[in-house]
């Protein structure tokens, strides 16, 4: 037997099987490469490169770092990395790649060692002339002066196999990560403070991140968990985040509006804009893509209903003004998919061009409505002969797996049974699927003249769905504002509906003020049952109490 890899993935690296996966994980998987310059006469320089493949962004950093590499600890930590490539030791000898290795271990991250020959920087400036949005400017971008950095990026666009896909060319995006603009957390910290979920938790409450994340969207909860491993160091920044929250904490209309009507109904964005990158996407795509602009008018109205003067400029300035702002940029979208989509199709899941577009198309398009009509004949015929209602208890859909078919709630399907004119597909939770004679071959027809309708209407498919992706770009961002929406929204969430309301503190510029903190406690304590804590009062003052022990059983 000849087997042959079609696929392949690592932790860091799943777009291959990314579709398999269904999107089911809470941060974008990230991958980083590091090399390391530790010279006895010099301190260690470290240089690293990380991408996350969905978004086509790699960033990097070079900073000093001590024996113990904490800094490189922490920034492992605030990007969430899954797996982290890594000169090869053939020696395993070498002192500062075991210091590495067990540092990146005791993360949980997996480890992918790379030849030295990856980390050369031989051909990095012509590699990202070719990957990143301006050619032009890649020789005076200040990144390529990192040298250590740019010896990690040319290891991870080899190992990530970005030049093999042109349509990865002028695609991505170069930044530089400054470690300073986050507090630094360490493996320790991350654990003791139950920030992320763990593999023995079994509430959802057991860790900071299942207490508030009450995210609508799979983009909300990614940048939760970004969020939680990078708190911030700004005070205006802080303040920033603070004042959104506390928006939607005392206007709980607006916080409930937005939670339960608007941003329910918002996909995977980054996934399907990945879809439409890589060339996958349908025009089921492109529909999504039309509800999803059709539901701004909806948030950009709510959140201009706001009347309080203290919160509408900072939401306006956040949300409503970049809102509008992508609307119109992307009304072209909707005009173009509401001119050639069939949407009445569309609601039944089928997703079509307008048969008006070609002479073929409306032929058998009033083929199929004519079969249509054959099947509700059909529907009511059986309704009558077993006596069940129509849309109540008996239903015609169209089955991923038998196609048009008949289905009976569970309660209801006795009555088909020992009769030989109907004919059992399958039993489900939801009920039982069935068939008849003239069912099954109205329903043959009819996927035949449905796949003459898709090979017809191909060539205009592909016309739709790429013009749809030219708008990849503003969805990406539309992303960005209605993931930290989301986010805000859950905070305020868990603000509102904790034991003990949360309270906004106040901030101090570093450096300066005390900390006192009333009642303080971990807000996954007081969410356990059954168990009985007391509170904690703080007071850190300069000069007086700057350092504390607190002990606890």
């Amino acid at each position: 037997m000849n087997w042959k890899i079609i696929k392949q993935a690592s932790p860091g690296n799943l777009q291959d099987i990314e579709e398999e996966l269904g999107g089911q994980f809470d941060a974008a998987p990230i991958i980083l490469a590091v090399k390391v310059s530790a010279k006895a006469s010099e301190a260690r320089n470290v240089g690293v490169c990380f991408a996350d493949a969905s978004v086509r962004e790699l960033g990097v950093s070079e900073f000093l770092d001590n024996d113990l590499y904490s800094n490189f600890e922490s920034l492992l930590i605030q990007l969430g990395v899954k797996e982290c490539l890594i000169q090869v030791d053939k020696s395993d000898k070498d002192v500062e790649m075991n210091k590495l290795k067990a540092i990146i271990d005791s993360c949980g991250i997996a480890i992918s060692e790379r030849a030295g020959s990856d980390f050369g920087t031989k051909d990095i400036d012509q590699d990202l002339a070719r990957l990143l949005k301006d050619e032009k400017a890649t020789g005076t971008l200040p990144q390529t002066d990192l040298k250590l950095a740019m010896g990690s990026a040319a290891a991870l666009i080899k190992y990530l196999g970005v030049l093999h896909d042109p349509s990865n060319f002028g695609q991505y995006q170069l930044y530089q990560h400054d470690l300073s603009q986050f507090m630094k957390l360490d493996a320790a910290a991350l654990k003791a403070l139950n920030l992320m979920p763990g593999p023995r938790d079994g509430a959802k409450t057991m860790s900071v991140f299942g207490l508030l994340n009450h995210c609508k969207t799979p983009v909300g909860s990614r940048l939760l968990a970004q969020w939680l491993k990078q708190p911030l160091m700004s005070k205006d920044e802080i303040e920033k985040r603070q004042q959104l929250v506390e928006a939607f904490v005392e206007d709980s209309e607006l916080r409930q509006t937005i939670q339960e009507e608007h941003m329910k109904s918002v996909p995977d964005i980054y996934r399907m804009t990945k879809r439409f990158q890589r060339k996958m996407a349908s025009l089921e795509d492109v529909v999504r893509a039309w509800q999803l602009v059709g539901r701004l008018p909806g948030f950009i109205a709510t959140l201009e209903a706001v009347m309080d003067e203290r919160y509408r400029d900072p939401l306006e300035e956040t949300y409503t003004i970049k809102l509008r702002e992508y609307l119109d940029s992307l009304a072209k979208l909707q005009e173009m998919v509401e001119t050639t989509v069939d949407m009445e199709a569309a609601q039944n899941h089928e997703y079509i061009i307008k048969p008006e577009f070609d002479d073929g198309l409306r032929i058998i398009r009033k083929k199929l409505d004519k079969m249509r009509v054959e099947m509700d004949q059909e529907h009511r015929n059986a309704s009558q002969d077993l006596g069940q209602e129509i849309d109540k208890k008996l239903f015609l859909e169209n089955h991923k797996v038998h196609g048009w078919c008949m289905r009976l709630t569970r309660t209801e399907a006795a009555c088909i049974r020992n009769k030989q004119k109907y004919q059992e597909c399958s039993t489900q939770k939801n009920g039982v699927y069935f068939t008849t004679q003239k069912l099954q071959s109205i329903r043959r027809e009819f996927d035949q003249l449905s796949e003459n309708y898709n090979r017809t209407q191909s060539s205009l498919v592909n016309e739709v769905v790429s013009v749809a992706a030219s708008y990849c770009p503003v969805l990406e961002l539309l992303a960005g504002v209605l993931a930290h929406m989301d986010v805000i929204i859950s905070f305020a969430h868990c603000s509102v509906h904790a034991p003990t309301s949360y309270v906004r503190p106040k901030m101090h510029p570093r450096g300066e003020g005390n900390t006192i903190l009333k009642e303080a406690r971990h807000p996954c304590m007081e969410m356990q049952d059954d168990i009985q804590f007391i509170t904690n009062d703080v007071t850190l003052e300069r000069g007086s109490s700057e350092f504390l022990i607190i002990t606890g059983l």
